[in-house]
């Protein structure tokens, strides 16, 4: 008999009917007191050589229908290795087919990056002499905002934030911030050491892990999207945003990178700052540097596709990367990683993947070294 649940960190799935598994009716919930959805994550028990045909019926109600386009969900056996599974989508419903191999699978619409991992990351950091743990403040359910430095605070150090998983369902995000802080931490790395003569690295690297916890894509536990709350936090609804915008005010930030994953595009790109008041030719040559570095270190990066480019000061002064930009004058930027592929280097096997996503959270540590000396 085969049993369908998602009652675990990150899980989310309704399940209509799993009488018939040719025909297995799934919805997916919404964020927690919010209108967003599109994360998905189930296990399916006693499915061993089954043929399953598994319906998403509200996937065209999603907050991203385009999202579903080309897409193929992740499936896996051990919660290690994620690979691709055969998925439709009809412009309504999105169908994943599949064969189990074995009797117990989970499916996912990304490899998911659960609290318990992020916690082991923050644990080990805490052996390490270049970094220094701290706890900015509680999230709405009580739960540490983990704060990690990296090097040592002097006057002349620049200042460079790095923070991630303000939307809880992008945990692609997750696994860039491991790969960029495992690297900027490895005393062996000469990039690695040589950066950190010249910056300290202040790093949230799971900003909403109430969200993520319960399985949503954009929201926290107040049914807050993080990523609009920068101008004016309110610290009772949004005291993620508050705590880690009152930390940087105490820092001062010289660079500031915000890492999320877009449903839509099959790219890796950057959104930053054009549009701010402050925009001057500094910040656009800064921009265009790094731009520039990172398309030399990573043929996974690229800059002919991404967001339309905000007009001289039309930018939206609530989102992380504009407001942070603004306040401090600084270069600040969103990065964007897919949920399907890189269109540009597909993986027809495993897509979009934890591995890549380490792989270019690592290659960040140069880019930010060849611009460092000009923040």
């Amino acid at each position: 008999m085969i049993s369908i649940s998602s009652n675990f960190d990150s899980g989310n799935i309704r399940v209509i009917s799993a009488s018939d598994a040719g025909n297995i009716q799934l919805e997916i919930r919404n964020d927690t007191q919010a209108d967003y959805f599109q994360w998905f994550y189930y296990r399916v028990s006693g499915a061993n050589s089954t043929d399953l045909k598994m319906k998403i019926t509200n996937a065209g109600q999603a907050s991203y229908p385009e999202g579903w386009e080309n897409y193929q969900a992740r499936a896996s056996y051990d919660k290690i290795n994620w690979f691709l599974v055969p998925t439709q989508f009809d412009g309504n419903i999105l169908t994943i087919e599949h064969q189990p191999e074995l009797n117990n699978i989970f499916y996912a619409y990304f490899a998911p990056y659960s609290y318990e991992q992020h916690l082991e990351l923050i644990h080990n950091l805490q052996f390490s002499p270049l970094c220094t743990i701290e706890t900015l403040g509680k999230t709405i359910e009580g739960r540490e905002i983990d704060f990690v430095k990296i090097g040592e605070d002097a006057d002349d150090q620049k200042k460079i934030w790095i923070i991630a998983r303000q939307h809880p369902g992008e945990s692609m995000v997750s696994w860039f911030m491991e790969g960029f802080i495992n690297r900027l931490v490895d005393i062996d790395d000469p990039v690695s050491r040589s950066l950190l003569n010249k910056a300290v690295v202040y790093s949230v690297p799971f900003i909403n892990p109430d969200g993520a916890i319960a399985g949503n894509l954009r929201a926290n536990a107040a049914g807050i999207n993080l990523n609009r709350e920068w101008g004016t936090p309110d610290p009772e609804k949004a005291p993620e945003a508050f705590h880690i915008l009152k930390k940087m005010e105490e820092t001062g930030v010289d660079l500031n990178l915000d890492i999320h994953g877009d449903e839509g595009l099959p790219y890796n790109f950057v959104s930053s700052i054009e549009g701010i008041p402050s925009f001057d030719t500094r910040l656009k040559s800064l921009l265009d540097n790094f731009k520039k570095n990172w398309l030399l270190i990573s043929p996974d990066f690229q800059v002919e596709q991404g967001y339309p480019i905000n007009e001289p000061g039309t930018a939206n002064l609530n989102i992380c990367s504009k407001a942070i930009g603004e306040k401090f004058k600084c270069l600040s930027m969103t990065i964007e990683m897919p949920f399907k592929d890189n269109d540009n280097l597909p993986d027809p096997v495993f897509g979009w993947s934890p591995e890549r996503s380490v792989k270019l959270g690592e290659s960040l540590v140069d880019v930010i070294y060849r611009i460092v000396d000009d923040l």
